[in-house]
């Protein structure tokens, strides 16, 4: 919850940026959006840019940003989008650091955080069951939503941590939580430890399935760990792995098994040997946070500072600043059914259109851009 305080007739806000203090007085701004009853803060800095901004902040803690340059205020979707999702309705979902979820059902953006009954403000997965169920994995928690009310897991129900990292259903429709100390799998009825061997408190950070049915965890520090069915494997730096520290892995549609690390930047495994991008051979920055295989089969991934770089046929084009994507910190890449391509991040939610990047706002646009 973001809190504001009033000192020496300052106005002091305490966002996850750090703090902002604004010394003129507050105006109340109206709008036309029912999700938005924004209160405005004429001037403020950040300790950490330094650059002239306009905040708004409503109940949900929302905020537009305001561009010096062009006069042109944001009314962000989120400030920071980390995941992006679209349910068997073709709604989207929009998971955000601190202020919950949000859906866009192609007339009305919705909000969901913890006064809806969500387990957390900070959602960082989310997959959908066989029944249409939505399962977020939040820092309280996983909460199930039946589109009617949330219900929640917590380490009350089985989960080895409330922080949970990662959510994922597989093949055979198990879904399995990856959080803070250790891996869990849900029975029906609650969650239950599924200890990896050597490890069983390793924070598992991603989830995925090959073609063949075997499951992939990425952990913090101890690699990767496929499991068949019946039991783990583990491969690490030891086996060609460019780095232990986990943070995105992808299987995909060729059989390959990529990873995307902290500090090694992106390995492609082909089930024998690997292959590396990095620094070293052109990517900006070895910390690799998401990785995407979209419907032509082209593998997208990020680089922290950076922004996107895809892999097509062999060769990688880096998409940033330059092509209208701003976002130096991408944490989700995502193409829906009808072929829009979205990318979230620590700048709010942009679309691809084709070789440019236009920002998604609470206003759009949702459509053709």
């Amino acid at each position: 919850m973001t809190k504001k305080f009033l000192l020496q007739k300052s106005y002091f806000l305490l966002l996850s940026i750090g703090l902002i203090t604004a010394c003129s007085k507050q105006e109340k701004s109206s709008s036309k959006n029912k999700n938005t009853d924004l209160t405005k803060v004429p001037a403020a800095k950040t300790a950490s840019t330094q650059e002239i901004v306009t905040l708004y902040a409503d109940e949900n803690s929302f905020w537009s940003t305001f561009d010096k340059h062009e006069n042109i205020k944001y009314p962000q979707v989120s400030e920071y989008v980390r995941r992006i999702f679209q349910d068997q309705k073709g709604h989207l979902w929009f998971a955000s650091n601190a202020v919950g979820v949000s859906r866009y059902d192609g007339d009305t953006l919705s909000y969901f955080s913890i006064n809806e009954g969500l387990s957390g403000a900070q959602v960082t997965g989310i997959t959908e069951d066989k029944e249409g169920n939505l399962w977020f994995s939040t820092n309280g928690g996983v909460s199930k939503y039946d589109g009617k009310a949330f219900t929640n897991y917590t380490s009350k129900n089985g989960l080895r941590s409330n922080r949970v990292w990662s959510i994922f259903q597989d093949s055979h429709g198990t879904i399995w939580a990856g959080t803070t100390k250790g891996l869990c799998r849900y029975d029906g009825n609650k969650f239950n430890p599924f200890p990896i061997p050597n490890f069983p408190n390793s924070i598992v950070r991603s989830i995925t399935e090959d073609n063949k049915g075997n499951l992939w965890f990425g952990t913090d520090g101890q690699g990767i760990y496929k499991y068949n069915g019946d039991s783990f494997s583990v491969i690490t730096q030891k086996d060609g792995l460019s780095d232990n520290n986990v943070l995105s892995i992808l299987a995909d549609s060729k059989g390959n098994i990529w990873i995307g690390t902290r500090f090694g930047g992106l390995s492609r495994y082909d089930g024998i040997s690997f292959s590396h991008y990095s620094v070293e051979n052109g990517i900006g920055n070895n910390e690799v946070c998401t990785i995407y295989e979209d419907k032509s089969g082209n593998v997208w991934f990020s680089s922290e500072g950076f922004g996107i770089y895809r892999y097509k046929e062999g060769t990688i084009t880096n998409f940033s600043k330059q092509e209208g994507l701003p976002i130096r910190a991408v944490q989700s890449i995502f193409e829906d059914k009808e072929g829009r391509f979205w990318i979230g991040g620590g700048d709010g939610l942009y679309r691809k259109a084709g070789k440019s990047f236009t920002k998604i706002t609470i206003n759009g646009p949702w459509e053709n851009c």
